[in-house]
């Protein structure tokens, strides 16, 4: 996950159309006397998916329900530094998920050339793990594409090189086709809102993006694009191998299902499409006080619950989903609020 290129204009006007509707959805500002608020340090990954949108909406739930604390958000950077600098006392804050964590704890993939990358782990503790969401693989449907073994020799983005999105992607299309990039497609390197751009140009043939359906920019190509989704259906699923789906059983996945009909007629897909789904979360410091992380933990689901008839993506962002196991502990101060509410917390997530 790669630091984002500057947006374009037309990108970054949707973005502030977009934070000024979760404003105005949230409430009033905050007052004068926020002024004084303890500033607290937040990093996500550029626009573009789910994290973001779910991440940003948090900090701007939560500077509105309260006035003791502010959250800043940045959002450059890949999440497997912004981990480290968690841990080292740098960020307040970050997007982490079950795989990255695991990573960090054992000292493996990206994190074995970081000898402390497992004492560096005992600092981070869950807020709530959320759905990065369904991965979306994106046409248009006068482009003659109609299965993923359709976008051989075509020009693909995946995600930023190297990052999470991009490797998942990967995954998910080699195990179902055979194919990788750089041999069977192309694969386009750039950022979430240069690929987003090149779509809308024409420049990209099959764009994929994680978000939780129905995500807001889908809805926005879908508002001016007749658009088609690559995938199986289901009786296509129940058909095959182990191997093809692999990738949906490696902890922190899951095989999910994109509803006929939910990007409405512009998307021409007649029936359901399967696609990769995976887990993030919003991670702290385990040295952060509680009385903060409890704050912070009950101003976001309290915010959040107003939202939800207004925010229909938020409604898949639930409290037995936030507890689920996923081999981080909750942090004190969060593990309080969600047991004082009570939601069943699963023993898995009470200890590392």
């Amino acid at each position: 996950m790669t630091p984002s290129r500057p947006f374009t204009a037309p990108f970054a006007r949707r973005l502030a159309a977009t934070a000024l509707a979760v404003a105005a959805l949230i409430g009033p500002g905050l007052p004068d006397a926020a002024q004084a608020a303890e500033k607290l340090r937040m990093a996500t990954i550029a626009p573009g998916s789910s994290a973001y949108l779910t991440m940003s909406t948090m900090a701007t739930i939560v500077n509105r329900q309260q006035d003791a604390y502010e959250i800043t958000v940045d959002a450059t950077g890949a999440a497997t530094k912004h981990m480290v600098d968690l841990a080292q006392g740098k960020l307040d804050f970050v997007m982490s998920s079950p795989t990255v964590y695991d990573a960090m704890k054992t000292g493996t993939f990206m994190y074995q050339k970081l000898s402390s990358a497992p004492k560096l782990a005992e600092n981070v503790r869950l807020v709530f793990w959320f759905p990065y969401g369904t991965y979306h693989f994106v046409t248009y449907a006068d482009d003659g594409m109609s299965s993923l073994e359709d976008i051989r020799g075509k020009k693909v983005f995946l995600g930023p090189p190297g990052g999470g999105a991009w490797n998942t992607a990967r995954q998910w299309i080699e195990a179902q086709t055979g194919m990788k990039p750089g041999e069977d497609y192309e694969n386009f390197k750039g950022s979430w809102s240069s690929a987003f751009q090149a779509f809308q140009d024409r420049q990209l043939d099959v764009y994929a993006v994680g978000g939780i359906p129905p995500f807001p920019q889908l809805e926005q190509l879908a508002a001016t694009s007749r658009l088609r989704l690559l995938g199986p259906d289901k009786a296509q699923v129940e058909a095959q191998s182990d191997a093809q789906l692999a990738p949906s059983r490696i902890p922190g996945r899951s095989l999910e299902m994109i509803p006929a009909g939910t990007y409405g007629p512009n998307v021409v897909n007649t029936g359901d499409v399967y696609s990769l789904g995976s887990v993030v979360g919003v991670a702290t410091r385990a040295d952060l006080d509680e009385e903060t992380v409890y704050a912070i933990t009950k101003a976001f689901w309290e915010g959040a619950e107003k939202m939800r008839d207004s925010a229909p993506w938020l409604k898949r962002i639930t409290l037995d989903y936030a507890v689920s196991p996923g081999g981080m502990a909750l942090h004190p101060g969060a593990r309080r609020y969600y047991e004082e509410i009570g939601v069943k917390i699963p023993a898995a997530s009470l200890a590392n």
